[in-house]
């Protein structure tokens, strides 16, 4: 986490299967807001440790491998005045089950030091244009050690989660757009504050934030491309680009800018 001119993060696209994204980051004092993402991140922390909350729970990571599922909130922050140092592969939704999610919010920690050695070779080769092969080899390696992991946990369900999960296909179909909160009531045959409620228990942030929060994430895939910040804000259903501005540094902690230079 980071303060203007001590934050570092870069991010790639890798071109891999299965891999979206690769962030590498360094924060002392940035502090993530609750904020989602539509692909699984699997975080490994280097150097310090990060305090977070996932699905109402409160957890801390260092030195392990940590899966954190799609869609549902998190935020995160540095345990040591000092920051930490993390890699980050955001994998494709449909590389793990989607049943595992559940699992996965519960017991997001994953300890295996074989994993941990896995991901850090993942890395590396990664880092290396001219070992295309051996990373998408190692990815899928990755992919299914953490799937025997998964497979190992039991799932629950709660009575309102359809309810959620059927706002949030919503809300996903409409990230641009936008989507009123009086019509996905009348289309999900419930009213807005039944709604409202349901989904902020249910996922762990209000549905306003849900959709903000995946506007950055459609905002950080478009710099990736190469975008300008200019075009993104209205690309990614941003009012303008100052808009687009403070959402994203509030989440990443940095600007678009600077996350395009970066990467």
């Amino acid at each position: 986490m980071g303060t203007p001119g001590t934050e570092q993060v870069h991010s790639r696209r890798p071109g891999i299967p299965g891999v979206a994204e690769v962030l590498h980051a360094r924060f002392t004092s940035h502090a993530y807001p609750l904020h989602t993402h539509d692909t699984w991140t699997l975080l490994l922390v280097d150097e310090g440790a990060v305090r977070y909350d996932l699905d109402h729970r409160p957890h801390a990571t260092s030195g392990l491998v940590t899966l954190l599922p799609p869609h549902v909130p998190h935020d995160g922050r540095a345990a040591t005045p000092e920051g930490f140092r993390k890699r980050v592969l955001y994998l494709e939704p449909d590389a793990l089950p989607v049943a595992a999610t559940g699992r996965a919010a519960r017991e997001p920690e994953l300890p295996d030091v074989r994993l941990v050695r896995a991901v850090r070779e993942l890395h590396r080769a990664l880092a290396d244009p001219a070992e295309t092969f051996e990373a998408a080899s190692r990815a899928a390696g990755v992919l299914a050690q953490v799937g025997v992991h998964l497979a190992r946990r039991p799932t629950t369900d709660r009575a309102d989660a359809p309810l959620a999960r059927r706002l949030r296909r919503l809300l996903d179909d409409h990230v641009v757009d936008g989507l009123a909160l009086a019509a996905a009531a009348r289309e999900l045959g419930a009213s807005p504050a039944h709604l409202v409620r349901t989904f902020t228990r249910e996922v762990g942030m209000p549905p306003h934030a849900y959709l903000t929060a995946r506007r950055v994430d459609v905002a950080r895939r478009l710099l990736l491309r190469g975008h300008r910040p200019a075009e993104v804000a209205a690309l990614a259903g941003f009012c303008d680009q100052s808009h687009l501005s403070r959402h994203f540094r509030r989440v990443l902690g940095t600007t678009p800018g600077r996350f395009a230079a970066r990467s």
